[in-house]
């Protein structure tokens, strides 16, 4: 079977033949490791991963150090070549300027941050955490420019599928503090689930599945994800805790997991092993609905990688008999 129809068939929860897994290696990580990284990623072909085939150095876009401007305007610095950039550059730092935004002519096709995440590059974050506070109208102008710039894009997105394939639509957005909401559950209701709502309508429409990344604490938003169409949550272990997660998605939204990457550096290899078996136990069911996904970046050791996609080879055929039977 191949990804696609693997993926599908756990979200659908129709019994799918393992559990999907998948591990990201940060560019930074593949120049510091190199042929050390790729044997490892060899040595377990059922962990879905990107090998660049020896190419450790060629990195594009903003993971290049230096300064980037986005089709907003937004400035993103970077100080570390092969890891991601920070925006430090907000074209509408004062309110008064909002007036004046207009949506981009050139396609970003919905990238990292494509909602929330927008509206703080554009003001700055604490000045977008002013707006949501003291809801002046420029914040609901803001907002109609974004998300109507958004549905536009993925109409764009579903037109170019081929007809009559049924596809993942894979976005990020990150709406989660450390601890909390950096918003209220009420005013992310009223501000931004219309929008998500209105974003993601096109691709429902036309029987499409949309996967949601969204870093942070979230479980007190998660029902209203599902409600506006999210199928697959790409959630946080460490923000929002396995107990958490279970009692908010388990048998209600598919959840490709984000093991606790903080811990990845500092812990022993049997304590990721322990995650990963503590996850399948809570999360996971030979019905599928549970993937599970690993981010590794420069700081962690390789011997703490080859437990990652050790554990995560051991997490895919953890329902096998259980299948077998159904």
């Amino acid at each position: 079977m191949d990804r696609r129809a693997l993926l599908l068939k756990s979200l659908k929860r129709q019994y799918p033949e393992e559990v999907p897994v998948s591990v990201g290696i940060l560019p930074a990580a593949w120049m510091k490791y190199r042929d050390a990284l790729s044997a490892i990623v060899k040595a377990h072909p059922g962990v879905a991963c990107h090998d660049p085939q020896g190419e450790y150095d060629k990195v594009g876009g903003t993971y290049v150090e230096g300064k980037h401007l986005d089709a907003w305007g937004c400035e993103w610095s970077n100080i570390h070549t092969g890891m991601e950039a920070q925006v430090t550059g907000h074209p509408y730092a004062r309110r008064e300027d909002i007036w004046k935004l207009k949506a981009p002519e050139t396609d970003e096709n919905l990238p990292h941050g494509f909602m929330f995440l927008r509206l703080t590059y554009l003001r700055g974050y604490e000045e977008a955490m002013l707006d949501f506070a003291e809801e002046p109208p420029e914040l609901n102008h803001m907002i109609s420019i974004v998300r109507d710039y958004n549905v536009g894009q993925m109409k764009k997105r579903v037109a170019k599928i081929p007809a009559g394939e049924e596809r993942i639509i894979y976005v990020g957005d990150d709406l989660g503090a450390q601890k909390s909401l950096p918003i209220s559950p009420a005013k992310w209701r009223k501000y931004l689930k219309p929008c998500f709502a209105a974003i993601f309508a096109p691709a429902r429409e036309a029987g499409h599945h949309i996967y949601l990344h969204t870093d942070g604490h979230i479980l007190e938003i998660i029902p209203d994800l599902i409600e506006v169409g999210v199928e697959v949550i790409n959630p946080q272990f460490r923000a929002n805790g396995l107990d958490g997660l279970r009692k908010v998605c388990f048998g209600k939204v598919c959840v490709d997991l984000d093991l606790d990457r903080q811990m990845f550096p500092f812990c022993r290899p049997q304590d990721i092993r322990d995650q990963v078996r503590e996850a399948v136990e809570k999360l996971g069911s030979p019905e599928g609905g549970l993937w599970l996904k690993g981010e590794i970046g420069p700081d962690v050791p390789l011997a703490n990688v080859e437990a990652i996609f050790e554990a995560m080879d051991e997490a895919r055929t953890a329902f096998s008999n259980a299948r077998r039977q159904a």
